[in-house]
């Protein structure tokens, strides 16, 4: 299976025809559909459902487009690492978060790094903890930033200095933005928006599961987000409440939406993790000295 195959591929799934990916890559409509015949008959399976004028990915299609990105990824990684000259600092790191203020310090660090090396480059992938985690996994990410508690059983991580804390975005005029802060019992009955961690009961949820307790799957849950901006918008427009880290979304006094922190108050520290036994480019390794001295370690 050679690169430019998968590039071929991926093409035709993107235009979604033969004779859009042909002309995007400047290859002869023929001399196209005979490699991705070939592709399919290596793999054994069909990739795409071929109608008149368009094409659509079967399900093998779809693992084999997904795969297919993180390959070329990669390959582009060991092409940047490998062409620098030795001893050279410059290159690409793969830091992946979600939204939380301990990126401040992650992108502090970037500043600091490029004023000395201008050569390097950061690449942020935002998911939560378990995105993230999944690229860690498949090397495509060098860092993660993990809200705690989570398990880092199989990482090695430093934690940083920063805490988030937890409570409720929703409309200034609902009936609960007159309280100073949200009880667990203030939020029965109310439609929620909550991460789909917590929902699905997932390890790494920040222990708002713990908050929330065992009685969480009575609560009324009007949906779900990955990354909090989009719940805010949700929030404002009335869907529910959003259950979020504060200082992440807009609630300044301009805003139709604010923030009530959770009583008990609930914080969460963050941890910067790595996989174990990962060996680092030189520019993952000039950005993770740096910051072991804002972290003390």
């Amino acid at each position: 299976m050679e690169l430019r195959v998968l590039r071929y591929f991926l093409a035709v799934a993107s235009e979604g025809s033969v004779t859009g990916a042909s002309n995007l890559l400047h290859v002869s409509q023929p001399a196209l559909s005979k490699q991705i015949i070939m592709l399919e008959e290596e793999l054994g399976c069909k990739l795409f459902v071929r109608r008149s004028h368009s094409v659509s990915l079967t399900e093998e299609g779809m693992l084999l487009r997904k795969r297919a990105e993180e390959i070329l990824e990669m390959a582009a990684r060991a092409r940047s690492e490998l062409s620098r000259s030795a001893g050279e600092i410059r290159g690409e790191i793969y830091i992946g978060g979600g939204e939380t203020r301990g990126m401040r310090l992650v992108a502090k660090v970037v500043r600091e790094l490029r004023r000395e090396y201008p050569g390097v480059c950061c690449n942020i992938f935002s998911g939560n903890a378990d995105d993230v985690m999944e690229r860690m996994d498949k090397g495509l990410l060098d860092f993660g930033l993990i809200i705690q508690p989570a398990d880092l059983s199989k990482y090695d991580s430093i934690t940083l200095p920063d805490r988030d804390r937890w409570g409720v975005i929703m409309r200034k005029d609902s009936p609960l933005a007159a309280k100073k802060s949200i009880r667990r019992a203030d939020l029965f009955g109310v439609p929620l928006i909550l991460s789909r961690q917590i929902v699905r009961h997932t390890s790494s949820n920040g222990g708002l599961a713990e908050w929330f307790g065992a009685e969480l799957g009575k609560f009324n849950f009007a949906a779900t987000y990955n990354l909090i901006y989009n719940a805010s918008v949700m929030a404002a427009e009335g869907v529910g409440y959003a259950v979020g880290l504060d200082g992440l979304a807009d609630t300044g006094p301009n805003s139709e939406i604010c923030f009530r922190p959770l009583a008990p108050k609930l914080e969460s520290g963050m941890s910067l993790a790595w996989k174990k036994g990962r060996l680092f480019s030189k520019p993952a390794e000039a950005f993770l000295s740096r910051l072991r001295k804002y972290c003390g370690s």
